[in-house]
């Protein structure tokens, strides 16, 4: 929205210095709000033409004068225009201070950013995982585009961030960015860890997300069901990729492991346990927490045709996640599976199919997965109509006998 800016100039009749001139004082109007200062001029006041807000006359000292407020005047604008330009909100305030050559430190949001980011970076395998920095940055960069966009500035003062902002910059991400609900909340929740972190130092007084509910969209993330998951089991793949592909997927159904981990997995990994079994043992490299999980004999047989066949002491022959995915839709038309056959379906296969619809524990599942959340446990894994009805019958099998104390 365009501002309105006014400057007035005008005499202070009601002091006169020992000469008998008054102060020519300077208004500045913005948006209706003004403020006002001394031009450090003074004036015979039988000089000054209270309509015109000028020197009356052609004389040289009147000339001088004028000439000076002219200059004035267009400095002015020209702080204004500055402002205007590089800033979210104008204020006679700004303008005066700029004028004055008064410093107002401002923290803007773009600088706070860029150095959180930056030492976010620092901290890499340190609590914080190169993903997470590069997402932050993603958003910092949004940010920079929305605001050029939406405002045709190169920042804002932490200070000016208004409630507004917030719904304008999600508007602007469901919108012009065409991004769905769950990666725009995503956003949403960077740019509030920033804010929050501003309040924090003292740099932003009101929390603009105070009255704005971040969104969420439940979304159903898929799962192979035991039937599918034997059709694929027992395919066996003449193309060699494939084979190794369909072996990897497999392996992560059965052990809950991410793209990411099973990539990393090493030799290290696979320990043996108190028990006596052998685990995987590894730090998840998103979250960076324990993840112990008991491998059954499926992964074993995997891990056992692949030994010594993998470099850097891997454990399985990891190709990309773009190419994998690719081949897993190449699978999943050979096998007859209609699903949207991803790597990252096996995690949820593992949570639901493999563990929960089998009675396992949520609390146990969780653990396994890695998750610092039961709630994200929850999203993963689904109670399938076979797990209902299998825990049915286990409570019908305890209950019986006790129709025959029903009295009908």
């Amino acid at each position: 929205m365009k501002s309105t800016f006014k400057i007035l100039f005008y005499a202070r009749k009601n002091y006169v210095n020992k000469d008998g001139e008054v102060c020519i004082m300077v208004r500045i109007t913005v948006n209706g709000e003004n403020t006002q200062f001394s031009s450090k001029l003074n004036v015979n006041p039988q000089m000054w033409d209270t309509k015109m807000n000028r020197a009356i006359g052609k004389s040289f000292q009147a000339n001088q004068l004028n000439a000076t407020l002219d200059e004035m005047k267009a400095s002015l604008f020209n702080y204004y225009r500055d402002i205007e330009r590089r800033e979210f909100h104008v204020s006679a305030e700004k303008i005066r201070n700029a004028f004055l050559g008064i410093t107002v430190k401002n923290q803007m949001l773009l600088v706070v950013f860029k150095k959180h980011n930056e030492d976010l970076l620092l901290r890499i395998g340190k609590g914080i995982t190169k993903t997470a920095a590069v997402r932050y940055e993603r958003t910092r960069k949004q940010l920079a585009i929305f605001m050029k966009q939406q405002y045709n500035i190169e920042d804002i003062a932490l200070k000016e961030i208004k409630h507004n902002f917030i719904t304008d910059f999600e508007t602007y991400l469901l919108t012009v960015r065409d991004c769905a609900i769950n990666t725009t909340a995503k956003y949403m929740r960077q740019l509030k860890h920033i804010t929050t972190l501003a309040k924090n130092n003292g740099w932003l007084y009101a929390d603009p997300f105070v009255n704005y509910k971040i969104r969420l969209e439940k979304v159903d993330r898929g799962y192979l069901t035991q039937e599918e998951l034997n059709i694929i089991m027992q395919r066996k793949f003449s193309i060699k990729r494939l084979e190794q592909v369909k072996d990897i997927f497999v392996f992560a159904c059965f052990t809950g492991l991410s793209y990411i981990d099973v990539k990393n997995l090493k030799e290290k990994n696979i320990r043996t346990s108190f028990d006596g079994e052998l685990w995987v043992m590894k730090k998840r490299q998103k979250t960076n927490t324990e993840s112990n999980i008991l491998l059954l004999d499926i992964p074993k047989l995997i891990i056992n045709k692949y030994k010594d066949k993998c470099s850097n002491n891997k454990v399985l022959p990891v190709s990309s996640n773009q190419r994998m995915n690719s081949y897993l839709k190449e699978i999943a038309d050979l096998c007859g599976i209609e699903k949207n056959l991803t790597f990252h379906l096996a995690r949820h296969t593992f949570a639901t199919t493999v563990t929960l619809a089998r009675g396992v524990p949520i609390e146990t599942v969780s653990k396994m997965l890695g998750h610092t959340d039961i709630r994200t446990t929850q999203i993963y894994a689904r109670i399938t109509n076979s797990k209902i009805s299998h825990d049915m019958h286990e409570l019908a099998a305890k209950l019986q006998g006790m129709d025959k104390m029903l009295a009908l």
